[in-house]
């Protein structure tokens, strides 16, 4: 999948270098800086909720609209020549899974459901095609043309680096949100488990906008963004079950409680590691790990575009 986007990006840009329709070959220098803003929806891709069957890496068809929550956004944007800008944002978002939403029996019986504030801050590389109308050649005021040509679209292609703080929690027994992190569900740290995992990780977001400018000093939009991560941990959900016993005599049996909350419908299925068991039979799985999260948000964006003082830009006249 990345390979094919970036592929894409690279048959984008080379149409976008011979595409710009500037009034004035320079013009865009006076429009190199914006500031936005961006609400909308975030979803994720991960082990946890999904559809009715066994999980799609990667794929959208797997998004489980129902846990759909919120997402928000403020960024700055520099064009450093026609084609292309650099930008940077913070972004706020929350995403959500929960077993209990599929119909797929294994899934289901695992019962397992996690929420998570995510905190990201990142910065992109925007390939860009932008069209403008062009209105009347002497620029006469009042004219149909003149008016036109004020108004003006882009269309970006995306790709970049961030990093993200996540803190995955559960609902307990009688509903309330707990932290997970703290009750090594994995048998974190006891004998044949895995390490620690930690709150934060790098993401790789790539995707697509479009927007529409008014006067090239507002801009909306709609920005549609992928993150690619390389933690397994967001859902505290990724490898396989170790034994509740040794887990509530390290931890409580609370953490026991979140280790494996499965209803016990299909005999077998959480069977956990127990370093005490001779009989060398595997642990079953509790999540995907040779797979990593993602999470995915769609957000209207609004700009405003920062125009450069006269005197500092030198344009050049088409005639």
């Amino acid at each position: 999948m990345i390979k094919r986007f970036l592929a894409i990006v690279c048959l984008f840009t080379a149409f976008a270098a011979v595409s710009q329709n500037f009034i004035r070959p320079n013009e865009w220098k006076k429009y190199r800086k914006e500031v936005y803003g961006s609400v909308g929806a975030a979803n994720f891709l991960g082990d946890l909720g999904g559809l009715d069957r066994i999980g799609t890496d990667y794929s959208p068809v797997d998004l489980e609209f129902t846990e759909t929550r919120t997402a928000f956004q403020l960024g700055y944007r520099y064009k450093c020549a026609k084609w292309f800008n650099l930008s940077t944002q913070f972004n706020y978002l929350i995403v959500r899974g929960d077993d209990r939403l599929t119909k797929e029996q294994f899934r289901n019986n695992r019962n397992l459901n996690f929420k998570s504030n995510i905190f990201e801050l990142s910065g992109k590389l925007e390939f860009v095609y932008m069209a403008n109308r062009v209105g009347h050649r002497y620029g006469i005021k009042r004219t149909l043309s003149r008016r036109m040509k004020n108004r003006s679209w882009d269309f970006t292609a995306f790709v970049g680096f961030g990093g993200f703080y996540f803190n995955p929690k559960s609902r307990d027994a009688r509903g309330n949100w707990v932290k997970l992190k703290q009750f090594h569900t994995e048998g974190q740290g006891l004998p044949g488990g895995p390490q620690q995992y930690k709150n934060y990780s790098i993401c790789i977001p790539m995707g697509v906008a479009y927007r529409i400018y008014f006067n090239r000093k507002v801009c909306v939009g709609l920005e549609l963004n992928f993150r690619k991560t390389f933690t397994d941990y967001i859902d505290d959900v990724s490898g396989v079950y170790y034994d509740k016993n040794s887990i509530a005599q390290a931890y409580g049996q609370q953490a026991a409680y979140f280790a494996d909350p499965s209803f016990g419908r299909n005999p077998g299925q959480t069977y956990g590691f127990d370093p005490n068991d001779t009989s060398g039979r595997p642990a079953e799985m509790r999540g995907d790990i040779k797979q990593k999260d993602a999470y995915m948000s769609l957000q209207l964006t609004v700009g405003y575009i920062i125009k450069q003082k006269r005197g500092k830009t030198r344009l050049r006249s088409k005639f």
